[in-house]
């Protein structure tokens, strides 16, 4: 029995602490994006809606629809 003595509380919290920081670079491959990339991102999707929104041909409503004459028979 010539081996190391070690805390086993201490032991725990430093495999636990290992885990996290393991979990947390998996995590930052995974989702982390700098803010240039989020900037791209966003100005690509303003720019789409826009487009978008330059094609709209009406809200739906009944005077776009032209619903509120009556049908012609």
């Amino acid at each position: 029995m010539s081996g190391k003595i070690i805390n086993l509380r201490q032991a725990r919290k430093t495999r636990a602490r290992d885990e996290k920081a393991a979990q947390a670079a998996e995590n930052r491959l995974h989702f982390g994006r700098s803010k240039a990339q989020k900037r791209l991102e966003s100005d690509a999707r303003d720019r789409q809606d826009k487009t978008l929104d330059g094609r709209h041909l009406g809200d739906g409503s009944a005077s776009d629809t032209g619903a509120d004459h009556p049908p012609k028979a």
